[in-house]
C-alpha cells in the first residue's frame, strides 16, 4: 500500500505543472551520454535521461510554494527508472525573519559535511549583526543515490543494494538520520572578512548493528582584496561509535579534522575569467585510540573520473574558467589526490601491497555552449593518471567523455 501511495503521489507531481496553467511551471529535459572505462574495466557507454517538472506559486504577499520532481531513466547501475521528489519548499517571510519547511536545500559553511536536499524546517533572521539560521532535518525519505549518505558499514551495504520495486521501502530510501544545525554568517565582519560558522549534531536512527552519532564545529573565513579572494576553513568532528554486541571494547569516542583553503583571482573583462587554487584535507585513521577518519553526513564525490569520498584524502586542484562570449564558456581542472594514511582509503588505483601515499593526477576539461536561453550543450572529458603517483603506478589509465543536453520545454 505504501508503494502504491508513493508512486501515485509522484505521478501527481509530474502532471501537476501542466494542470495548473495559472501558476508558474516548467519542464526541463536533461540527457547525458558518456563513454569510457571509469565505470567498468572495459570501455562502456552509459546514459541517463532526466525529466524535471517544477511548479511554484506565491502565497499572499510574503509566502511562496515550490514543488519539483524528477523521473530518471539510465543504465549506470544496470537499466533503471527512478522517480524522485526534489525541492518541495514552503517559504514564509516576516520582515527580517522567515521560515522554510519541506524538502529544502542545506549546506554547511564548507559544503563538506552536509550538502543537498533534506526534509526539515529552518528558521532564519537577518540583522546588522549577521544572519542566524537554526534548523533540523531528516534523511530517511530521500532517494539513497542522491542523498549519498554512507557513515557506517551498514549504510554502505544498503547503499549499494540494487533498487528493487518488489522491496521498495528497503532498497530505495537513504540511511535514517536526524541532524540539526545552528549557524551564523556575517558578510563583512569589521568590513574586512566574510565569516560563516555552524554547529551540527547528527543522530543515527537506523537501529542497525553499528550506531554512529557525531557533532561538528565548523568555521569558514573569506578575505576579499579587490579581484583576489582568499578562503580558508576547518571542522572538528566528535563521533560516538557503538556496536550492539555487548562488547564495550568495540565502542568508543573519536575526534577527527578536516579543512580547506582556496585562493581565487578574477580577471575583469567584458566576459570574465577566474583562476582558483583549492586544497581539501580530511583526516584518516591514526594509531591513537581517540582519533578516527573524518566522516561527513553526505559523502560527496571528488574528481571527474575518480569520484571518491574524501575521508582520509587530500585533494589539491587548479581550475581555470573562462567565458569566451555570451554563448560559449570553458574550464580546465587539474586535481591531485593524496592519501593521508594507509588505513582509510582503499580502491582504485591502490595495489594490494601498496605503501604509497600519492594516488595520481586527474586533468579534465568542460565546454558549455548556450545558443539560446532554453538550450544548453555541455561537452566534457577527463582522465585519471595513476602513473603520476606511487600507490598504483601499474594500474591502467581511467578516462571518460560526456555530452549533456539541457532543454527547457516549458
Amino acid at each position: 500500500m505504501k508503494n502504491i501511495l508513493f508512486k501515485t503521489f509522484l505521478i501527481f507531481l509530474l502532471i501537476l505543472p501542466v494542470s495548473l496553467s495559472a501558476y508558474d511551471f516548467g519542464l526541463v529535459v536533461n540527457a547525458n551520454g558518456g563513454y569510457g572505462n571509469n565505470l567498468a574495466e572495459d570501455n562502456t557507454f552509459s546514459y541517463k535521461i532526466d525529466l524535471w517538472p517544477r511548479f511554484s506559486t506565491l502565497i499572499g504577499d510574503n509566502g511562496e510554494l515550490i514543488i519539483s520532481a524528477v523521473f530518471s531513466v539510465g543504465n549506470e547501475y544496470g537499466f533503471s527508472y527512478i522517480p524522485e521528489l526534489l525541492r518541495t519548499e514552503f517559504n514564509m517571510r516576516f520582515g527580517n525573519s522567515g521560515i522554510r519547511a519541506g524538502r529544502i536545500n542545506y549546506s554547511d559553511p564548507l559544503a563538506l559535511i552536509a550538502n543537498g536536499l533534506f526534509d526539515g524546517v529552518q528558521f532564519y533572521n537577518n540583522s546588522n549583526a549577521g544572519t542566524l539560521r537554526v534548523g533540523a532535518w531528516y534523511t530517511g525519505f530521500l532517494y539513497k543515490k542522491r542523498a549519498n549518505i554512507v557513515m557506517s558499514e551498514s549504510d554502505e551495504t544498503e547503499f549499494f543494494e540494487p533498487l528493487d520495486y518488489g522491496d521498495f521501502s528497503n532498497t530505495y530510501f537513504a540511511s535514517k538520520r536526524l541532524f540539526a544545525s545552528i549557524g551564523w554568517e556575517h558578510p563583512s565582519l569589521g568590513e574586512l572578512l566574510h565569516l560563516n560558522t555552524a554547529i551540527i549534531g547528527q543522530m543515527d536512527l537506523n537501529g542497525a548493528y553499528t550506531s554512529y552519532n557525531n557533532e561538528y564545529a565548523v568555521v569558514k573565513i573569506g578575505i576579499p582584496i579587490k579581484n583576489f579572494l582568499m578562503e580558508f576553513g576547518g571542522s572538528v568532528e566528535f563521533s560516538q561509535v557503538s556496536f550492539d554486541d555487548n562488547n564495550s571494547d568495540n565502542n568508543g569516542n573519536f575526534i577527527s579534522f578536516a579543512g580547506d583553503i582556496g585562493l581565487s583571482l578574477l580577471f575583469p573583462s567584458q566576459y570574465s575569467s577566474r583562476l582558483l587554487l583549492k586544497g581539501i584535507i580530511a583526516g584518516g585513521k591514526k594509531d591513537e585510540d581517540t582519533s578516527g577518519a573524518f566522516t561527513p553526513i553526505t559523502s560527496d564525490e571528488y574528481g571527474y573520473i575518480l569520484k571518491t569520498r574524501i575521508a582520509g584524502l587530500s585533494v589539491f586542484s587548479l581550475n581555470y574558467l573562462s567565458k569566451f562570449n555570451r554563448f560559449f564558456s570553458g574550464s580546465f581542472t587539474a586535481s591531485y589526490f593524496v592519501r593521508n594514511d594507509l588505513g582509510t582509503f582503499y580502491g582504485y588505483p591502490i595495489e594490494a601491497d601498496s605503501k604509497g601515499y600519492f594516488l595520481g593526477l586527474e586533468p579534465s576539461v568542460k565546454f558549455t555552449w548556450s545558443p539560446t536561453s532554453d538550450l544548453q550543450f555541455n561537452l566534457g572529458g577527463g582522465a585519471f593518471l595513476p602513473s603520476l603517483g606511487n600507490a598504483g603506478k601499474e594500474e591502467k589509465v581511467k578516462w571518460r567523455v560526456d555530452l549533456t543536453v539541457i532543454m527547457l520545454l516549458l
